[in-house]
C-alpha cells in the first residue's frame, strides 16, 4: 500500500495512471460496442459485408463529372456522389472566400451606407438556418427562370432555364498535351518568380509587378502552344431536343442553388472573421503606412491583411470544414452528392446501413482532415517571421 500510495502522490505517475485508465475505458466501450453490433447482426441473420459495392446500382444520377449510367456499380455511384460533393465544396469555398473578405473590409468602411448594408447582410444571413437558405435559392431558381423551350439564349451557345445552365463542352484533340505541358511550365515559372520577387523586395525594397507578369505568362504561353498545336480543341454545343437540351455541359439548378446558398451563408461568418482579424492589427500600422504615402488599397494589401492572416486562417479553416459538411444537406433539394447516393439510395436498396454509414463517415473525416492539413500548412507558410 505504501508503494501504491507513493506512486499516486507522484504527480507524473498519477497522470500516467489516469491516462491508462481512460484508454482502458475507451477500449472497453469500443469492444462492447463491436460485440453488441455483431450479436444484433447475427440475431437479424445479417453479416457485415462490402460486396454490395460491386453490384449494379440501378438508379440514375442527374449531375456527374465522370461517365455514369444505372448499370454501373454502387461503388461508382458513390464516387460520382463524392465528386459532386467536392464540386460544391470547391465552388462554395471560392464564393464564400471572395464575398467574405470583401464584406469584412466593407464592414469597416468609412462609408456609412456600405458599412450598414454589409452589417445587415451578415446579421440576416447568419441568423437564418442554412437549410432554409438552400430551399430559398432552389425555389428562386426553379420559379424565376423560364422553362426549357423559352430558355434564355446567349448567342446559340449557352442556355439558361429552370432546368439549369447549359454550356459548350470542350473536347480535346491530338496535340493538347503540349498545351498542358506549357501551362505547367507557366505555373512553375510563376511560383519561382514570386519567390524571387519576394526575396528581392525583402533585400532591396524593390517591387516587381508580380501579379501582372505571372498572369501574362500563364495566359500567353499556353495560348501560343494552343495556336502552334493547330487549335486542338473543339466544342459540343447543347441542342434542344424534345423537352430538354442534349449535349454540352450541364449545371443543374440543384448545384447552382446549393453553391449559392452555402457560399452566401458561409460568407457572413468569414466576413466577421476578416473584420476581427483586421481590427486585431494595431491602428499605428495603418497610420505608419499612410504617413509614407501609401494608398488605402496598398495599405490594406501590403500591411494590414498580411498581418491579419495569422488571426484569420485558424477560424477560416473551421468555416471551410463547416461548408464542406453542410453540403450533405443537398439531399433536401435532390442534389446527388455522397449522402444522397451511397448514404441514401444505395443504403435503401441494399439494406447495408452500417457499412454505408461507416464509408460515408470515413470519407467525410478524410476530406475534413485533408482540408485542415492544407490550411495548417498554409498557415505555417504565411506566419510572421519572429512570431
Amino acid at each position: 500500500m505504501t508503494f501504491l500510495s507513493n506512486i499516486w502522490r507522484n504527480e507524473k505517475s498519477r497522470e500516467i495512471l489516469i491516462q491508462i485508465f481512460v484508454l482502458f475505458c475507451i477500449g472497453w466501450f469500443l469492444s462492447w460496442l463491436v460485440m453488441n453490433v455483431n450479436a444484433n447482426f447475427k440475431a437479424l441473420g445479417k453479416d457485415i459485408s462490402f460486396e454490395f459495392l460491386f453490384i449494379p446500382a440501378g438508379y440514375d444520377i442527374n449531375q456527374y463529372l465522370i461517365d455514369y449510367n444505372n448499370r454501373d456499380s454502387h461503388l461508382r455511384a458513390g464516387i460520382v456522389g463524392l465528386l459532386n460533393t467536392g464540386l460544391v465544396a470547391i465552388f462554395g469555398i471560392i464564393l464564400a472566400t471572395v464575398m467574405g473578405v470583401a464584406l469584412g473590409i466593407i464592414r469597416l468602411s468609412k462609408n456609412w451606407l456600405a458599412s450598414k448594408l454589409a452589417y445587415w447582410y451578415v446579421e440576416f444571413t447568419r441568423n437564418v438556418p442554412i437549410l432554409l437558405h438552400i430551399l430559398l435559392w432552389h425555389g428562386i431558381i426553379i420559379n424565376t427562370f423560364p422553362q426549357t423551350r423559352q430558355a434564355i439564349n446567349f448567342g446559340d451557345l449557352t442556355f439558361l432555364s429552370n432546368r439549369g445552365f447549359y454550356l459548350p463542352k470542350p473536347i480535346t484533340e491530338n496535340g493538347i498535351e503540349f498545351v498542358y505541358l506549357c501551362f505547367v511550365i507557366a505555373l512553375i515559372f510563376s511560383v519561382l518568380f514570386y519567390k524571387f520577387a519576394k526575396k528581392k523586395q525583402d533585400l532591396t525594397g524593390v517591387q516587381y509587378p508580380v501579379f501582372w507578369i505571372n498572369t501574362s505568362v500563364i495566359i500567353i504561353l499556353p495560348s501560343l502552344a494552343f495556336l502552334l498545336s493547330g487549335l486542338p480543341l473543339s466544342f459540343e454545343i447543347p441542342v434542344l431536343k424534345g423537352f430538354n437540351f442534349r449535349g454540352g455541359l450541364h449545371m443543374s439548378p440543384e448545384l447552382a442553388a446549393l453553391t449559392f446558398a452555402l457560399g452566401i451563408y458561409t460568407a457572413a461568418f468569414i466576413a466577421e472573421i476578416v473584420r476581427a482579424g483586421i481590427l486585431a492589427i494595431d491602428k499605428g500600422q495603418r497610420e505608419a503606412a499612410e504617413s509614407i504615402g501609401l494608398k488605402s488599397s496598398k495599405v490594406m494589401n501590403l500591411v494590414i491583411l498580411p498581418q491579419a492572416r495569422r488571426v484569420i486562417i485558424p477560424p477560416l479553416t473551421s468555416q471551410y470544414l463547416n461548408l464542406t459538411k453542410n453540403s450533405s444537406l443537398a439531399i433536401a433539394i435532390g442534389y446527388m452528392d455522397l449522402v444522397a447516393t451511397l448514404g441514401g439510395i444505395s443504403l435503401n436498396q441494399t439494406g447495408r446501413e452500417m457499412e454505408t454509414m461507416v464509408i460515408v463517415m470515413l470519407i467525410y473525416l478524410s476530406v475534413s482532415l485533408s482540408i485542415s492539413a492544407f490550411m495548417n500548412w498554409y498557415n505555417s507558410k504565411v506566419k510572421l517571421v519572429g512570431r
